[in-house]
């Protein structure tokens, strides 16, 4: 591949991202007038527009949404190959993108992080934190760490660890409501909702031997926040559906109690998720293997 050829894929790649010739401009140092011409010389030499550009806002046309695709791709290949190389005499390095829950990414994965920085130097982390899942792939990211199923069919998965769920409440909420005995009794209770990535909010799922219910519950309380339905909960607001994770210790102190124990619903189990690869660059094995390590000590 001729270098300008290269250098051109970076360019409107980092264009789509900014969606904006002057940001482009500024992130590769140039002027804007410059950047104009470079696009203005791509377009030219393919035959085709790519960016659809107004005063204000920059848009890409069906051939810039191809040609970003399969820049995309080519660049990562490049960058993959790179590191195959160099990953057999050089200890980890580079930059690792990394995307997490809003909980479990500030209790958890950013403590071992902080390790694992002081462990390998040499490899910036950028540490997202969202509510929902991420595209990976599109947006470019290493890794995922994220409780569930896998989200996208063009990722590879590293289970991490087991993770049930279950129904438990404050004992001043069932001494004041009573305890349900059925699924079906969940209706007539105040049920704290849990809004997270695309679930039906307020159906739970409870498997009992062979048999699965679903059942529509509600309340006057719902977050996205996992730490502040299980505060709710706590306070004896309501019935919480909640992780083995999260509320194992509250189990254990009482503070929290079982509810319809031998209904279970469906484990959030604990992954590591990434873009499939033959080979994974040596950042991202370091960072998986002392993850693991560091979530199993006591």
């Amino acid at each position: 591949m001729k270098t300008d050829t290269a250098s051109e894929l970076v360019f409107f790649v980092l264009l789509a991202k900014k969606a904006s010739l002057s940001a482009a401009a500024r992130e590769l140092d140039i002027t804007p007038p410059a950047a104009t011409k470079r696009l203005a010389q791509m377009e030219k030499r393919l035959g085709v527009r790519l960016v659809n550009r107004t005063t204000r806002t920059l848009s890409l046309t069906a051939e810039g949404e191809l040609y970003l695709a399969h820049a995309t791709k080519i660049l990562g290949e490049i960058r993959e190959m790179e590191e195959q190389v160099a990953g057999g005499r050089s200890a980890p390095k580079g930059l690792l993108r990394v995307n997490a829950t809003l909980g479990f990414g500030r209790t958890t994965v950013a403590p071992i992080i902080s390790a694992f920085a002081q462990r390998f130097p040499d490899v910036e982390v950028q540490l997202q934190l969202t509510d929902r899942p991420i595209n990976l792939v599109e947006e470019a990211f290493d890794l995922g760490i994220r409780f569930g199923e896998l989200p996208d069919a063009r990722l590879a998965a590293r289970k991490l660890m087991s993770n049930r769920r279950f129904l438990c409440a404050a004992p001043s909420y069932l001494k004041k409501y009573g305890t349900p005995r059925t699924p079906e009794e969940l209706a007539r209770h105040r049920c704290i909702i849990h809004r997270q990535n695309d679930e039906a909010h307020g159906i739970w799922r409870l498997t009992r031997g062979r048999k699965t219910d679903s059942v529509k519950v509600g309340g006057t309380l719902s977050s996205n926040d996992g730490d502040v339905v299980l505060n709710w909960a706590l306070d004896g607001h309501g019935i919480l559906l909640r992780s083995e994770w999260d509320a194992a210790k509250y189990l254990q102190s009482g503070r929290l109690q079982l509810v319809l124990e031998e209904y279970k619903p469906a484990p959030a189990d604990l992954f590591v998720f990434y873009p499939t690869q033959r080979n994974l660059p040596a950042r991202v094995r370091a960072f998986i293997d002392f993850f693991v390590t560091a979530l199993n000590k006591p």
